[in-house]
């Protein structure tokens, strides 16, 4: 999972950017540590930001804890949206497997990626759903790779500066900031990402919405260590007794790839809005591990249609009653543009 997720850029960066941050689902967060900066040799914003995307992944584990403030629900089988602490563990092993274990409020998500297919297993219905490798991935549960996704997305209209230094996770970083050009807009005022000093690995990512001092949230790291891991934490064999699933292709949704159903962008960088489409009417169903918007927000309307907005301290998102959803980390005026184009 690492690896896809690393090398990933433009319009698919871009697309991990706005719906993280529209729902929030999954972000995990370290609380930021205390104490005297660690001593490391000075270095250029630039020069460190190109050596983050250029950096080669490397085998990891850790533990990530969730502690958000973005004033979202609790929301079905992911608590970690709602505002408070929780915790999930992470493996990599640098090239194209992984694993991740979430705690949910009746049991834990599992998900696994053998470098061939995707595993998920939801130990409270005992279902796993089983996909191609690259048709899932978790980037908003991995500290790593949502900051190489944000460096990516955020770097061409940012301002970038590296201010000192943080210990995280035992390990001395840069804390490199990113702020929004003027002409940006957007609900954020700055994104830090603490990069380790030894392998240019994002440690941890903080979010603050413009108008706070405090973070909005917060995705990183409070253990790691690097080095290679156990490579049955790779492997995923359905527990007995469990329903096997398969995940719904592209190509069996309606519109298809290319068609209707197919995500697009409108504008770039920070003021970046994903437009999407998901089935509509009595019959229609969710993706797996999608929840159920439809009753969250308060209604809204303009010539673009009627739906309902959902409002966080750093993004928002419109679900229209004909099923498009416009989602980013910027107002309201911005995503009913995007909608009415």
């Amino acid at each position: 999972m690492a690896t896809g997720l690393r090398s990933r850029t433009g319009r698919t960066v871009a697309a991990g950017i706005a719906v993280a941050g529209a729902v929030g689902l999954g972000l995990l967060a370290a609380p930021a540590g205390a104490g005297a900066q660690p001593q490391l040799p000075p270095v250029d914003p630039e020069e460190l930001v190109r050596s983050v995307l250029a950096a080669e992944p490397v085998a990891f584990g850790g533990t990530a804890e969730l502690d958000n403030a973005l004033g979202l629900p609790a929301l079905p089988g992911m608590p970690q949206a709602a505002n408070g602490t929780s915790t999930a563990r992470i493996w990599s092993d640098g090239e194209k497997r992984g694993r991740i274990q979430l705690p949910t409020e009746s049991g834990e998500r599992t998900l696994v990626s053998d470098g061939e297919t995707f595993w998920s297993w939801n130990s409270a219905d005992r279902t796993v759903t089983r996909s191609p490798e690259g048709a899932r991935d978790a980037a908003g549960a991995d500290p790593s790779a949502a900051a190489d996704e944000a460096l990516a997305a955020l770097r061409p209209t940012s301002e970038i500066r590296v201010d000192g230094t943080a210990e995280v996770a035992g390990r001395a970083a840069y804390e490199l900031v990113l702020t929004p050009a003027s002409s940006e807009r957007t609900l954020l005022r700055e994104v830090r990402v603490a990069v380790d000093g030894e392998h240019r690995t994002p440690l941890r990512l903080t979010v603050v919405a413009t108008g706070s001092s405090e973070p909005a949230m917060r995705i990183g790291f409070t253990d790691i260590t690097f080095g290679p891991q156990d490579p049955e934490l790779f492997t995923f064999t359905p527990p007995p007794g469990a329903t096997v699933e398969d995940a719904q292709r592209p190509e069996d949704h309606p519109g298809g790839p290319g068609g209707d159903a197919e995500p697009t962008m409108v504008g770039d960088g920070w003021d970046t809005v994903l437009v999407s489409t998901v089935p509509t009417g009595p019959d229609a169903q969710r993706p797996e591990g999608v929840p159920d918007l439809a009753e969250l927000g308060s209604p809204v309307t303009g010539p673009w249609g009627s739906g309902r907005l959902i409002s966080t301290a750093v993004a928002s998102a419109i679900v229209a009653d004909d099923g498009r959803i416009a989602a980013g980390a910027v107002p309201e005026q911005v995503l009913t543009e995007a909608l009415a184009r």
